[in-house]
């Protein structure tokens, strides 16, 4: 678990490698999503949008950084990773500097987060403190999720049910059933992508006691696990659409569908460090997904 000290104040660069700027799909796009949704009902409003990104994107970079800290000192990060290079763990900047800039994050989230409480009341109160609160116990705490299965969960509910509901919500200050089934759809594919990260560092994780679902049931079930949350997110503009409660323009989302096959075929025929390039082919269909699904609920309202 030990490693050196820097030897230099960290630079801007190595910052930016911390933050894992190749995860922040997983924030950004639910609020995207949110705010395609606001626009085919009339009701979008910027800087609600603007703050709940800023808040999203906080919240990210802040479980990031917590998650590098906690994963060194719990010993599921070290010489042997597999994955990108995690700052603490390969001494690029200190741990208790890692540690400390997660909290600044966390604290300018909730910051952020005053505005949506002032202008949707309590419901951005409790969304904001379970938010953060989340974002610290995905691997620190006394009952970190990420070490007891519960990472998938976690995921699902906090960029997907979460998100892009409040982010509608933020601008709209009420909720319509579309806004569920998009919720879904953008959960699922962010858990995919953690499904990749679980896949890749099954070997690992196992050794340093972190039991992730797939350190639980096995590489067949992560496996199938990314396929299912595939098939999942795919099912949602149709269910959309199937109930009236958007037009066919929905269906746009579907045309991001041979963006998932570089990284569908790496995850059922690869593992370990050859997971790696998955990560961000998976980032790219959520992205794509999203705007997607995002452009088709703006353009599709009854």
């Amino acid at each position: 678990m030990t490693t050196a000290a820097p030897a230099a104040p960290p630079s801007l660069r190595t910052w930016l490698l911390a933050a894992r700027p190749k995860t922040l799909s997983a924030a950004v796009v639910p609020v995207v999503v949110g705010t395609g949704l606001a626009l085919g009902q009339g009701m979008a409003v910027v800087w609600p949008a603007l703050a709940a990104l800023a808040g999203a994107v906080l919240i990210q970079i802040g479980t990031n950084l917590t998650n590098d800290y906690y994963d060194f000192r719990k010993g599921a990060d070290t010489h042997e990773r597999v994955g990108p290079t995690r700052v603490t763990q390969s001494g690029l900047i200190a741990p208790q500097s890692v540690l400390a800039a997660g909290a600044a994050c966390f604290a300018l989230a909730v910051v952020v987060g005053i505005f949506l409480v002032a202008r949707g009341g309590w419901p951005f109160v409790i969304i904001g403190v379970a938010s953060v609160l989340a974002g610290w116990a995905y691997t620190g705490g006394p009952y970190p999720l990420g070490y007891h299965g519960l990472g998938d969960l976690f995921v699902m509910v906090f960029f997907g049910l979460v998100a892009v509901p409040g982010t509608f919500y933020a601008q709209a200050l009420r909720l319509v059933p579309a806004v569920w089934p998009a919720a879904v759809a953008i959960g699922a594919t962010g858990t995919m992508i953690l499904a990749v990260n679980n896949l890749r560092d099954l070997d690992t994780d196992a050794r340093a006691g972190k039991r992730t679902l797939v350190v639980r049931f096995g590489r067949g079930f992560g496996r199938a696990e990314y396929v299912t949350l595939l098939l999942l997110a795919l099912a949602m503009p149709v269910v959309i659409v199937a109930m009236g409660w958007s037009r066919w323009p929905v269906l746009l989302a579907l045309l991001a569908l041979p963006l998932a096959w570089p990284p569908l075929s790496r995850v059922l025929r690869t593992t370990g460090a050859a997971l790696n390039p998955a990560l961000g082919t998976t980032a790219r269909f959520q992205a794509a997904f999203g705007l997607l699904l995002a452009i088709g609920a703006w353009l599709g309202h009854p």
